[in-house]
């Protein structure tokens, strides 16, 4: 294990570049591939980018506050000292490698934003608390701890499959979570991950020689996350942005309308329903107005890497529907598959398509058109295909850097100190979704 992370750290030192040049050459790839392998006219492919380029924005929305709201509810007083105490726990380098990868994963299946920045945060803790640790594999545990997610509560194709009005509704129907994330399968691949991930970053350990210490800069607190309400004024303004009282009369209200919308509804949990939950949580935690606004503020600095790739994305989805790109690349998967070989090359193929569109929403909307119809012919359960798109999206995530830029802004890193740990990770991990999806 350590050979392999060694080698790949190597590797993406040398060719990886960062992110957003990641995506501009993405998007030339793609364009260039449309050009050569659909009918379609240099100019048509530009007209196809240009018009997708911001289909998205709803849905990039969606995506900010999850992140958001998950940053600002993991940046609370309460959750904070609870990463303090138990950042703690960890004696060793090995020990906080562990807790760190496990930490990690259990958040992101509560909500793949908090999971984001709540490992991040707590790798920093480790950090400062346990000399000799490896700074750059401490930050890839948290983001190794990323690939649980689309198994998670907060998980885009599941809750995408079970909203209704999804693009997919007109074929597949409303798949409710019952059939996708409360599964045998998933339970199988998350318990497996949540096991196997901790194992796997403990034996990734470098040499002591070789360890990379946190620079000490990095571990000072951050003196914009001091709450803006220190002042003696008493004026009515000031009341109003540090009353408790009006902060728990809005939050009495959102609680009011979730339990509302679960008694009518049954547990039905979307995108929107969990940004609710996290965002009436978050400002409870932070106790008053001003308080959560500048946990807000500052969670909203980790978006900036993901807001202005987020359309080259979009446009590169754009190009990809519109030409047929992503159809042709799913069909060639599926096109020699089988009742029982078909999760499998799903799978594959929503990782494949990662590498152009980062997203789990954009998946459904790339792949669902061609995964789902081809699943019903040859009798598949669509909930098994939901989740193979699913898998496939996060479990390429480890070779794709497009969402660990949360991470590597809270950390001060580049992609390029974290990337090698991540590839090794794609391989071993994918051994874990193919005998869930093959067997389970």
């Amino acid at each position: 294990m350590k050979v392999l992370s060694n080698f790949f750290t190597v590797l993406v030192q040398r060719f990886l570049p960062d992110p957003f040049v990641f995506a501009l050459i993405l998007t030339a790839i793609l364009f260039i591939s449309g050009i050569i392998f659909t009918p379609y006219s240099p100019l048509e492919m530009v007209h196809f980018w240009g018009d997708g380029f911001w289909d998205l924005l709803a849905f990039a929305m969606q995506m900010s506050l999850i992140l958001v709201t998950g940053h600002a509810l993991a940046s609370s007083p309460l959750v904070k000292k609870g990463l303090q105490n138990l950042a703690g726990v960890a004696k060793t380098p090995a020990q906080g490698v562990i807790l760190v990868t496990l930490g990690a994963a259990i958040a992101s299946l509560i909500n793949w934003g908090f999971g984001l920045i709540v490992g991040a945060l707590f790798a920093k803790e480790v950090a400062k608390r346990v000399p000799g640790s490896d700074y750059r594999l401490l930050i890839a545990s948290a983001y190794i701890g990323f690939l649980t997610w689309h198994g998670g509560l907060s998980g885009s194709v599941p809750l995408l499959a079970a909203t209704p009005g999804n693009p997919m509704e007109k074929i597949s129907g409303i798949i409710p979570l019952t059939e996708t994330i409360f599964t045998g399968f998933n339970l199988f691949i998350t318990v497996s991950l949540l096991i196997v991930l901790p194992i796997m970053t403990r034996f990734m350990m470098p040499k002591p020689h070789e360890v990379v210490t946190i620079d000490p800069k990095l571990l000072a607190e951050d003196q914009n996350n001091i709450p803006l309400a220190a002042t003696s004024e008493k004026s009515f303004a000031v009341r109003m942005e540090n009353s408790r009282i009006l902060t728990y009369l809005i939050v009495a209200l959102g609680y009011a309308y979730l339990i509302y919308y679960f008694v009518t509804n049954g547990f039905k949990m979307d995108v929107n329903t969990v940004n609710l939950i996290f965002f009436f949580t978050g400002l409870l935690l932070h106790g008053t107005p001003l308080s959560y606004m500048q946990a807000i503020t500052n969670a909203a600095r980790g978006t900036a890497g993901i807001l202005i790739q987020f359309p080259f994305y979009a446009g590169i989805q754009g190009m990809m529907e519109e030409s047929g790109l992503g159809g042709m690349i799913t069909n060639a998967f599926i096109s020699i598959s089988n009742e029982h070989t078909f999760p499998i090359l799903a799978f594959l193929s929503s990782g494949f398509i990662n590498f152009f569109v980062p997203s789990g929403g954009g998946h459904w909307v790339v792949q669902g058109p061609f995964i789902m119809p081809a699943a019903a012919s040859l009798g598949v359960d669509p909930g098994i295909a939901a989740m193979a798109i699913a898998y496939g999206e996060a479990w390429m995530n480890m070779a794709q850097p497009f969402w660990a830029l949360p991470a590597l802004a809270i950390a001060g890193l580049g992609v390029r100190d974290i990337m090698g740990y991540c590839v090794t990770t794609l391989l071993v991990s994918g051994i874990i979704f193919i005998v869930g999806l093959t067997f389970f």
